[in-house]
């Protein structure tokens, strides 16, 4: 991990980090996988030291394994939740590679608070399916203006291809029994996870914070098929928009400017 385990306030970042992974892989047991290809396309299309902006970046996932495996990059990480920002800034305090900014997505003034005009990377994963089709196909109208032309953008997400139930039944009921196999083994659920954050004497505030924006939950968005998010991708202003990676009820979209 890199940055600092450790601060004054006495939290433990990587142990928040790794019990937020663990949290995550209850219902994405495939998490890393998604991650290493997505970071393989960022070098085959961008190279080794991008410029990139983590969309939605919760705790820094993606900007931890992106600067694991390309020391030379640099990210902006973008978020709302005070409490997953709190981890991120404390993992990462002291490393000039990394900035993060809270912002509302779905306010047209976010990239106004990026410290850079333009990306070669845009990157998100599993954060954007809580927004409706009319917001999110919005916010890559916006996206797009970010990216560089050779530049891309990658959503590994929920697009659940409605058109395929009997197989979406199968898929789904597998997944359930996986994650029940993983909280009887000890992982934390999504509610638990919080419970543990609100009981931490740094995470308690931000904790708060956090609910007091979001409510109990965040409720999922309409989840388009992943043909509608290449669609939209490409009426942006993307040259090309398709799936590079899938699971059953997962793909990793890649935008190409």
């Amino acid at each position: 991990m890199t940055g600092t385990s450790e601060t004054s306030t006495g939290a433990d970042w990587a142990a928040w980090q790794q019990s937020w992974d663990r949290q995550q892989e209850v219902y994405l047991p495939d998490r890393e996988e998604r991650l290493r290809v997505m970071l393989d396309m960022v070098e085959a299309c961008t190279g080794t030291e991008p410029r990139v902006l983590d969309l939605a970046c919760g705790t820094g996932t993606v900007t931890a394994r992106l600067l694991d495996r390309f020391p030379g990059a640099t990210s902006t990480g973008v978020d709302l939740d005070p409490a997953l920002l709190t981890i991120a800034r404390g993992t990462f305090a002291g490393d000039d590679r990394v900035t993060f900014v809270e912002a509302d997505l779905t306010d047209p003034a976010w990239r106004s608070l990026l410290p850079y005009d333009g990306y070669d990377v845009v990157l998100t994963a599993t954060a954007l399916h809580w927004l409706h089709s009319e917001p999110l196909a919005a916010l890559y109208g916006q996206i797009a203006e970010l990216v560089r032309y050779g530049g891309v953008f990658m959503n590994a997400d929920h697009m659940i291809d409605e058109t395929t139930p009997r197989i979406n039944a199968a898929e789904r009921g597998q997944r359930v029994a996986r994650m029940d196999q993983a909280i009887r083994d000890g992982a934390p659920d999504w509610a638990e996870w919080w419970q543990l954050a609100a009981q931490d004497p740094v995470l308690a505030a931000p904790t708060a914070r956090r609910f007091e924006i979001y409510g109990s939950d965040h409720a999922d968005g309409d989840m388009p098929s992943a043909a509608w998010h290449a669609r939209v991708l490409r009426e942006s202003g993307f040259a090309e928009a398709r799936p590079v990676w899938c699971s059953p009820a997962d793909t990793l979209l890649l935008a190409l400017k």
